[in-house]
């Protein structure tokens, strides 16, 4: 009885997770359908400086906004699915060393990788890290996601050289941060002003 009761638990808490949004291209799009998504990132960049659209880029290469994404998982066997082959989850596909780490650091003990504020405040932090540390700018989103991705210990060491792969993932993140930066500009003034654009007066 009691084993079903934890069951039934995990059943509804997984339902809770957000569903990724619909035009995930667009942010405007986005932050249209998601209710306090802008909020959240407008609060990450207030914070750390971190822009909106990097901070984006960022978690759509990481999750595609899937907020209880996880790595494939090894086999046993060959066929039966086992742990998962890192301890990356959520819209930041954050290790739990690195969520401990921003938890720490920042006192947000609470901090959960599938709720979207938690996520952008991360990523703002790890941005704002990334530029106190290596010297990158928070509007430079191709070196920012490399750091992101290799650590600033692995990016000081140029461990991203040796893979051509991820070089071309960054400037992919780096055309993605362009275009939602572009369509920002054209809603950002609805975004801040959220009761304005529809009222009829």
């Amino acid at each position: 009885m009691h084993r079903l009761v934890l069951i039934c638990v995990a059943v509804v808490l997984s339902g809770c997770v957000t569903a990724p949004p619909r035009s995930p291209g667009n942010v405007c799009d986005i932050f249209y359908e998601k209710n306090g998504w802008f909020d959240a990132a407008d609060s990450a960049f207030d914070r750390w400086g971190a822009p909106i659209h990097v901070q984006m880029a960022i978690i759509y290469q990481e999750s595609a906004f899937v907020g209880d994404a996880r790595p494939p998982r090894r086999r046993l066997l060959w066929f039966i699915p086992w742990t998962h082959i890192t301890s990356a989850y959520g819209y930041t596909q954050a290790l739990d060393s690195t969520w401990d780490w921003y938890k720490t650091d920042t006192g947000n003990g609470w901090a959960s990788r599938d709720d979207f504020a938690d996520a952008t405040d991360f990523v703002g932090w790890y941005v704002a890290k990334s530029n106190a540390m290596l010297g990158i700018s928070k509007w430079d989103a191709y070196s920012q996601y490399l750091a992101y991705h290799e650590g600033q210990t692995g990016f000081k060491r140029g461990s991203y050289r040796r893979k051509p792969w991820l070089e071309r993932t960054a400037g992919r993140v780096n055309a993605r941060a362009d275009r939602y930066a572009g369509q920002l500009r054209g809603c950002r003034a609805d975004l801040e002003n959220p009761g304005h654009w529809w009222w009829p007066f």
